[in-house]
């Protein structure tokens, strides 16, 4: 989901209603949060804004610090907390263990996690549902690397052999959510450049107690132990004269640290080719040398990724999207290490220098960004550092994963259940707040069915309706004064039980995910005339298939060699791009060739045909 980098519509602060609506939301998606844990995120007198995006995604961000939560569908059915809301409050969200850190590697480079991967302790393999929100992390390690939601029940994965998908992540560590802090820092030793392994502090601390367990087999008053202990201290002291038993339990410690760091030297060999002046824990950098990083990153920027049809941009933005990818593999930019402490206090020093044109924003109280001076002697001087390639291969291979994750495009039919047929999913102990398919649904009722030994003796193919089950299927439906029917075939009782329940539909499209209530609404794609004899090209319905208007209709553009326009609806329900000429069946086919779009999925009217 956050794979990419996207710019954010809109950047605004948190008023008092909606802090306290967040954290409702907050205490009612996740059972642990208590009052005191959400005051550990959301700190009272912090404040909190959100950033909106283009696929509907909000980002609760602490101003000055980090993203604490992002909701995916921007109605509060499906928050998470970030890997930087984890490592504070760790209990927040169970968690998937891994094999090994060897695994993390997958993880962090955008897999979703497969059952073959998690690692069953010796208390079993836990028990969930469907939908639920749960964490990712590496054997030795306390901090999460990664979030996401459940594909399936605890008891379907046991039926199905622990194969397949288990969590469809969401967000994960060194993500562009991730780098979008202000301050992208790591919780421990054991986060590397794109894997992760346990923590050494932790690694040691239990290393240590174990080795400072006594043997109970030893006698505490054997002096002749004692004395050749001490024969072994005065040997190896040094002139100092020093030989407490605290320098022995130094010397193992410094034994044990030494071990652990040749360990993960081992484990991970593609990190140690790195130049030691280019990754970061190495030292820390002084002021000077922050400032110099930022005027690099900031050249760097303007040169390489900032155009001038991104401009006007807010200053957040312009730092998270623009600035922070420049900066070299592996050093953490922080602009309170620097001369200037806060990042408008910098941009508003760029501009004194004639680089940048800055203007603040009273209503946002945001600095925005709103010209380069190309002509500026920094910026003619400055010469832009090519981007290496992390991973070699011909650009054509890119290109077709790419094509490929466009197509793969997912749409399914889920119910979730009502107050209708709650009492039946209560009674067979299945979740009332999940969402479940056409199978999974019937399979409810008659689990209901047969607990209740409902089937009619004489006539297996029918049911006898109780009270519960009566209510369920007919009550609201059955017009006043008409006599409730008392036995349903079978075959008619998957259908109406299924049409009680609340339709919904699930979209995806590579690593996104959707669920919206009601049925999909189709693409529509419609020719009409205008003044001129001209015709022109409207397509809409393409947010419903997690397609970007922005960015199709610049693809468009480029295929169909002609202009193209993006305007919203009105009413708000979504944007229309408008393509110049009579292309409506190429843009048809295009849709189903390119975006994997199903053909029922698609309308098409032309109002030229006479």
């Amino acid at each position: 989901m956050f794979k990419k980098a996207v710019d954010a519509k809109s950047h605004q602060r948190l008023s008092g209603g909606d802090r306290k609506k967040l954290r409702r939301t907050i205490r009612e998606r996740f059972s642990n949060a208590s009052d005191s844990l959400v005051d550990l995120l959301l700190p009272p007198k912090a404040e909190l804004a959100v950033s909106k995006y283009p696929n509907r995604v909000l980002v609760y961000v602490l101003e000055g610090d980090c993203p604490i939560f992002f909701d995916v569908d921007g109605r509060g059915h499906h928050i998470f907390p970030t890997v930087y809301a984890l490592w504070r409050v760790p209990e927040l969200l169970p968690a998937f263990l891994l094999k090994g850190g060897e695994v993390s590697r997958f993880v962090l480079g955008g897999a979703d996690l497969m059952f073959p991967g998690i690692s069953i302790t010796s208390e079993g393999f836990p028990s969930f549902s469907a939908g639920e929100p749960w964490a990712v992390k590496v054997p030795g390690n306390p901090a999460a690397i990664a979030v996401g939601t459940t594909t399936m029940s605890s008891t379907e994965a046991l039926k199905a052999g622990l194969r397949g998908k288990a969590l469809k992540i969401c967000h994960y560590y060194r993500d562009t959510l991730w780098e979008s802090a202000e301050n992208c820092h790591i919780p421990n030793a054991g986060f590397l450049e794109g894997v992760v392994f346990e923590d050494p502090a932790v690694s040691f601390s239990s290393r240590a107690s174990d080795s400072s367990e006594v043997d109970p087999s030893v006698d505490p008053g054997n002096v002749t132990n004692n004395e050749n202990m001490g024969e072994m201290v005065d040997a190896d002291a040094d002139s100092s004269g020093f030989n407490h038993p605290s320098t022995i339990q130094n010397d193992g410690a410094d034994e044990i640290t030494v071990q652990l760091t040749n360990d993960l030297s081992e484990l991970n060999v593609a990190e140690t080719s790195v130049d030691k002046s280019k990754t970061g824990g190495q030292h820390s950098l002084s002021v000077e040398e922050v400032d110099a990083l930022l005027d690099k990153c900031l050249l760097q920027a303007l040169h390489t990724t900032i155009k001038e049809k991104d401009l006007p941009i807010c200053g957040s933005t312009f730092w998270s999207s623009q600035v922070l990818p420049c900066r070299p593999l592996g050093i953490t930019l922080d602009i309170k290490k620097s001369s200037h402490k806060k990042l408008s206090k910098w941009l508003q020093a760029k501009a004194s220098g004639g680089l940048i044109s800055v203007k603040e924003d009273k209503h946002k109280k945001e600095v925005i960004l709103f010209a380069v001076d190309r002509n500026h002697p920094d910026y003619l001087s400055y010469k832009p550092e090519k981007k290496k390639v992390d991973k070699p291969g011909p650009s054509t291979n890119n290109a077709s994963n790419e094509d490929l994750l466009r197509k793969t495009l997912e749409v399914s039919e889920i119910y979730k259940p009502s107050v209708h047929v709650n009492p039946i999913f209560a009674s067979v102990g299945a979740e009332t707040s999940g969402v479940y398919t056409a199978s999974e649904a019937s399979e409810m009722v008659f689990q209901y069915v047969e607990k209740e030994n409902l089937v009619k003796p004489s006539n297996k193919s029918t049911v006898t309706l109780d009270a519960t089950l009566c209510d369920a299927l007919f009550k609201g439906a059955i017009k006043k004064g008409s006599t409730y029917p008392t036995e349903i075939h079978k075959k008619d009782l998957g259908q109406t039980f299924i049409g009680r329940m609340q339709a919904h539909h699930c979209v995806t499209r590579g690593n996104d995910t959707v669920v919206r209530k009601g049925a999909l609404k189709p693409i529509q794609i419609m020719t009409e005339k205008r003044q001129g004899n001209k015709k022109v090209t409207k397509l809409s319905g393409m947010e419903s298939f997690l397609l970007d208007a922005e960015a199709l209709a610049s693809e468009l553009q480029k295929k169909f060699a002609c202009s193209t326009t993006v305007a919203e609806l009105p009413g708000k329900k979504g944007q229309e791009v408008l393509v110049q000429g009579g292309v409506i069946d190429d843009l048809a086919r295009y849709l189903v060739e390119h975006y994997g779009v199903p053909k029922r999925y698609i309308e098409v009217l032309d109002k030229t045909r006479r």
